[in-house]
């Protein structure tokens, strides 16, 4: 029987999303750990899903200017072959590198909401991709700007990005990780992986939202006015997360996060083996 979400549950589950959805940490799989040492029960993949929407709408907000722009020379750049500037391109890139995360999200989505949420599996990919996170770091040459972006590195970093459908993952550690080994500045990478995440997300969230309140058996249930509170807090913690994440990453590396995940992974593994808590 599905249990009945509180509303503690859902203010924190929010908060702690808004928090980590732009950090390089994985937000799925700190729900994921969060709702297990808490709660003793995943809150489910559709209600981390929903709670997005309102980290997207940080985004959203944050990059407001950038998006308008980006739209304006897009549909100017259809009609215009004179105007096709950088943001017109950046329009198209946005769109072909979402095509590969729409489609095997699609696919996978059963197994997304089930067995691709066991702590085992955070535990490792929290681990490994602290690994990616230094060789990116080590051997990406951090020396093109965001004006450099080609075809080709928005179709690598789409790649990428389908590795966040995993939690512990992190879909801004996968697709700025991509963008480090490409040469991209840091900031570039992180500012377009924020962009990129905004189709993908908002779909998944509104794909989602029906089974948030039916989750049938693979999460806690929570009511209308849960998840919109919910996702008003991810909203907010969420907006502050990506001001601070973009000047800290200007100056700082990605290892920082990278030496956290590690801690986290290495305790999680320690509870599992001593079975405080159930990977399932």
């Amino acid at each position: 029987m599905t249990d009945t979400m509180s509303w503690t549950q859902s203010i924190v589950l929010g908060a702690l999303q808004g928090l980590t959805e732009f950090l390089p940490i994985s937000s799925s799989g700190h729900l994921r750990i969060a709702s297990e040492l808490m709660f003793g029960e995943d809150a489910g993949a559709s209600f981390t899903a929903v709670t997005q929407l309102g980290t997207e709408a940080a985004v959203l907000l944050f990059f407001a200017k950038d998006i308008v722009r980006i739209i304006a020379a897009w549909f100017r750049g259809l009609f215009h072959a004179e105007e096709r500037s950088l943001d017109y391109r950046i329009g198209w890139y946005v769109i072909f590198a979402t095509i590969p995360i729409g489609i095997i999200g699609f696919v996978l989505k059963d197994q997304i909401r089930t067995t691709g949420r066991n702590l085992w599996l955070v535990a490792i990919m929290l681990i490994v991709f602290a690994g990616v996170f230094w060789l990116a770091e080590r051997y990406g040459k951090k020396q093109r700007p965001l004006e450099e972006l080609t075809l080709r590195d928005g179709l690598v970093m789409g790649g990428a990005q389908c590795l966040a459908l995993v939690p512990g993952v992190s879909r801004s550690g996968a697709t700025a990780s991509a963008g480090l080994f490409l040469g991209l500045e840091r900031e570039a990478a992180f500012r377009f992986s924020f962009l990129l995440a905004i189709p993908a997300v908002t779909a998944s969230g509104l794909f989602s939202l029906p089974d948030a309140f039916n989750p049938s058996g693979d999460g806690m249930e929570a009511t209308g006015p849960q998840l919109l509170v919910a996702t008003i807090v991810a909203f907010i913690v969420g907006y502050a997360a990506i001001a601070w994440l973009l000047k800290f990453v200007s100056n700082h590396s990605m290892n920082w996060f990278g030496a956290y995940r590690v801690i986290l992974g290495v305790l999680l593994i320690i509870l599992l083996s001593t079975g405080a808590i159930s990977a399932t």
